[in-house]
């Protein structure tokens, strides 16, 4: 499933491509477990999450040179976690569950 995102150019620090959700974060929308949007927006301004500082400095070196993925993770409560990937190219932003990986 895609959906469309409001976020003003601004705020972003790259483009997210089509924003793509595999079947089970789509699941957790539709029980109203989840609410991707806050995640999605902190991804896009560069807020990585819960991420060591090895992996941040990897997104942000693929920020400056385009030439990678940049990847979050947010703890979204004890027992779910987000991951958000988008491709090194910035086609396609994938929010997914780390089991779907």
């Amino acid at each position: 499933m895609a959906f469309a995102v409001l976020i003003l150019p601004a705020q972003a620090r790259f483009a997210s491509g089509q924003v793509v959700m595999t079947i089970g974060v789509d699941a957790l929308i539709e029980e109203g477990r989840l609410d991707p949007a806050p995640y999605l927006y902190r991804h896009l301004s560069g807020d990585w999450g819960d991420l060591d500082d090895s992996d941040r400095r990897l997104n942000d070196a693929a920020l400056q040179s385009g030439g990678d993925r940049l990847f979050s993770s947010y703890q979204v409560t004890p027992d779910l976690k987000l991951w958000i990937i988008t491709e090194w190219d910035r086609s396609v932003t994938t929010l997914l569950l780390p089991d779907e990986y």
